[in-house]
């Protein structure tokens, strides 16, 4: 007997994951740190005066929920699922350029307008790592939220993926899903205000649209003829 050959969204999928592998973790890894360096160096030495960013109703109704920090974590992990799914090292450069800008933009904005959160806006806790996030990553670099952004912009750069290879729907609602803890973990820690993270969502959403619009031309064995075209279908 003869093996039923594997759907084409697995196959597909698989290929995208295992093609230039290690070039992606490598090139993942690089840019995290590099963003980092820009990050903490704008963090700890602000040039202009701080703006603490004003709280909402929306702020005082979540509550303060360590737990959640396994989802504000598992951004870390996100962002390399979108440039782990690019065909080719064209499309990988392409990826890198745009998210690369939207990283820069972000820096750029907390250069010329460093904000944070109020003050004691978070209870302690002894839940793990939640010492070590407030003993490094201070209550600065607050608006926009580079969290919510980048995971905006790989969450819509995956589900693009996901629907052209013709994936199950509940692959794209699991998409979906892992950005939403990701954003409302920003809330729940209280490492952001909702004012931080609507911004961050706009800042995504004004490279990610674009991103797959301007971007090489789908390859034919990577996605249906029909649905070849160089933006969002």
């Amino acid at each position: 007997m003869h093996a039923s050959p594997l759907p084409h969204w697995t196959s597909e999928l698989r290929f995208r994951i295992r093609h230039l592998l290690a070039l992606k973790i490598v090139g993942v890894t690089v840019f995290t740190w590099l963003f980092f360096i820009g990050y903490f160096q704008l963090l700890r030495h602000p040039v202009y005066a701080m703006t603490v960013m004003p709280l909402t109703a929306l702020d005082r109704l979540i509550p303060f929920q360590p737990g959640m920090l396994v989802a504000y974590f598992s951004l870390w992990f996100y962002v390399g699922v979108a440039p782990g799914l690019e065909r080719s090292f064209k499309d990988l450069v392409v990826y890198g350029l745009w998210v690369g800008a939207l990283c820069l933009t972000g820096l750029a904005l907390f250069h010329f307008w460093p904000t944070q959160v109020p003050p004691l806006m978070a209870d302690s806790s002894d839940f793990p790592g939640f010492a070590l996030l407030q003993g490094v990553d201070a209550p600065g670099n607050a608006c926009p939220s580079m969290h919510v952004a980048v995971a905006i912009f790989t969450a819509i750069r995956v589900d693009d993926v996901l629907r052209r290879t013709r994936a199950p729907l509940p692959l794209r609602v699991a998409n979906g899903l892992w950005f939403a803890a990701i954003a409302y973990s920003t809330l729940a820690v209280k490492q952001h205000v909702a004012l931080d993270a609507l911004a961050g969502a706009l800042l995504g959403l004004v490279f990610a649209w674009p991103s797959m619009r301007w971007r090489p031309m789908p390859s034919p064995s990577g996605y249906h003829p029909s649905r070849m075209t160089h933006g969002p279908a």
